[in-house]
């Protein structure tokens, strides 16, 4: 009976013109839109490998190791076509020195900067299902049972023996399968024209996360088919349900996630927080630099600043980068060698003397202010931020965005991995500095008798963390859609049970 069911109540809405349109307009729709997508994302590869080599031919063109600039490029997401997030909003191009410990807070952005293409970009193809689908849904929903209530079709079907139970679960069966037919179809020619595309290359990996994607999507599709059910099962007449759908599609989708922006109040860190902080790391380069004095004092040339006096160099100071907020304090020499007088000669062996004294201690002060910096700018940005998506996670639509961003890696900690691999590559630096003795060299402040060579520099390679994990971060997010189905579907079963025919 209960395959009968289905059979009849998907022939009913494979009939329907809804059901025609529904599969139309998310063709137009998502197919038209992925190509202005993979446009964008290939504005941006391009863009990316620019920055790339032309950061690759200023370091080569650099002659000594202390005026290189090492910058390292987060490349753009291919799963950005799905879910954009973060991964054009956030920085993409990071500076590694041994002066400090990059952040995200730390990173500059080069991309696209046309304006035209950035307002249609936006639309990545998530947005397009949570606004279209989740609409869809409730058409397909506002009359399965409220129809039936107006036409006595549901009093003559339960003269039969049939539970009530049965009914339910057949129309929502029939009407997600006619729901999902539009939603594979599109997603299927979408990813076609992703893999005939030269300039993105997807992976295993990268094709199971578009299947949590998919996965996703079925589950937000599968709450507003049940809530456009419920508002069905309450209502009893067709003109009520769609007018009362249409309310709830349009808080839920368009009202509420901009409603939540714009009435949290944007509470900022207590200046106390930002003051602690700030005078810690500047108190760290203040004791950094006394201890720099005292060498200074107590060497071979007791007084000489080896980064002042000798001739040809500029001034050398310890700053603060940008504003307070960003809370780095930073030590580093301005050294721009431009000649070097044989009378100076012999104070070379004290000059590479007191660079080598003078490099682990920046990097061990650097180390120790990190520890500083990394939880006040948690607390200052980070937390601030969670706040504002627990509130957007208490719509549906705001758990299906965040669990897609999740799965694309465009959300802010698969951006953040990026960083984190930044920071792991200035290990790698660092240790290559101390192997080859870089800070006791010539070629640290002089390229007279010989330019640095940035040919044996450790490679930066960065690749985004596997399926298993982007799995892990979107399980929370899941679990609520699955509990909000769960909950739904239970409560739309004890009322048409009671309900009188």
């Amino acid at each position: 009976m209960l395959f009968t069911l289905i059979r009849r109540e998907l022939l009913n809405n494979l009939m329907t013109f809804r059901f025609a349109a529904a599969t139309f307009i998310m063709l137009l729709l998502v197919v038209a839109n992925t190509f202005v997508l993979i446009n964008d994302y290939e504005s941006r590869l391009a863009s990316h490998n620019t920055s790339v080599n032309m950061h690759k031919r200023q370091l080569q063109e650099t002659n000594t190791y202390s005026a290189g600039e090492i910058r390292v490029d987060r490349p753009p997401n291919p799963l950005s076509i799905f879910n954009v997030g973060f991964d054009k909003q956030l920085g993409n191009e990071v500076r590694i020195t041994h002066v400090y410990v990059p952040s995200l807070w730390d990173a500059g952005m080069h991309g696209s900067s046309n304006p035209f293409m950035e307002m249609f970009a936006s639309m990545d193809i998530v947005f397009i299902f949570e606004v279209i689908l989740s609409l869809l849904a409730l058409i397909f929903a506002y009359d399965a049972l409220a129809g039936e209530y107006e036409n006595g079709t549901l009093r003559l079907v339960l003269t039969h023996p049939v539970r009530r139970g049965k009914i339910l679960v057949a129309k929502y069966i029939s009407a997600m399968l006619c729901l999902i037919v539009p939603l594979l179809m599109s997603l299927l020619l979408s990813l076609i024209l992703l893999t005939t595309s030269t300039s993105i290359s997807l992976n295993t990996d990268d094709f199971l996360r578009i299947g949590g994607i998919i996965l996703t999507s079925i589950v937000y599709l599968s709450v507003f088919y049940l809530i456009g059910l419920l508002i069905s099962a309450v209502t009893r007449r067709t003109s009520t349900a769609l007018m009362l759908s249409m309310f709830v599609w349009g808080f839920l989708v368009l009202v509420y996630p901009n409603m939540i922006l714009a009435v949290i109040p944007q509470h900022e860190a207590p200046q106390e927080r930002k003051t602690s902080a700030y005078d810690k790391i500047e108190q760290m380069w203040q004791e950094f630099d006394k201890e720099r004095k005292h060498y200074l004092a107590t060497d071979d040339f007791p007084g000489e600043d080896w980064g002042y006096e000798l001739k040809g160099w500029g001034s050398r100071s310890s700053y603060l980068a940008g504003n307070p907020h960003n809370l780095f304090y930073k030590y580093r020499s301005m050294m721009n060698f431009t000649g070097f007088g044989e009378e100076d000669e012999y104070k070379m062996p004290h000059a590479r003397k007191h660079f080598r004294y003078l490099g682990p201690r920046i990097i061990d002060t650097a180390e120790k202010t990190w520890l500083v910096r990394k939880p006040a700018l948690e607390d200052i940005y980070i937390q601030p931020a969670n706040k504002e998506r627990i509130w957007l996670k208490l719509s549906p639509v705001g758990l299906y965005d965040a669990a897609t961003k999740t799965w694309a890696g465009t959300d802010v900690r698969g951006v953040r991995d990026f960083f984190d691999a930044a920071r792991q590559y200035r290990k790698q630096v660092i240790d290559y500095f101390y192997d080859t003795d870089v800070f006791g060299s010539r070629q640290w402040f002089s390229s007279d008798k010989g330019a640095a060579d940035w040919s044996d520099l450790p490679h930066f390679t960065y690749q985004r963390v596997d399926s298993n994990t982007n799995a892990k971060r979107a399980l929370p997010d899941i679990g609520l859609l699955f509990m909000i189905n769960l909950f739904l579907f239970v409560l739309i079963f004890m009322i048409f049970i009671k309900s009188e025919v």
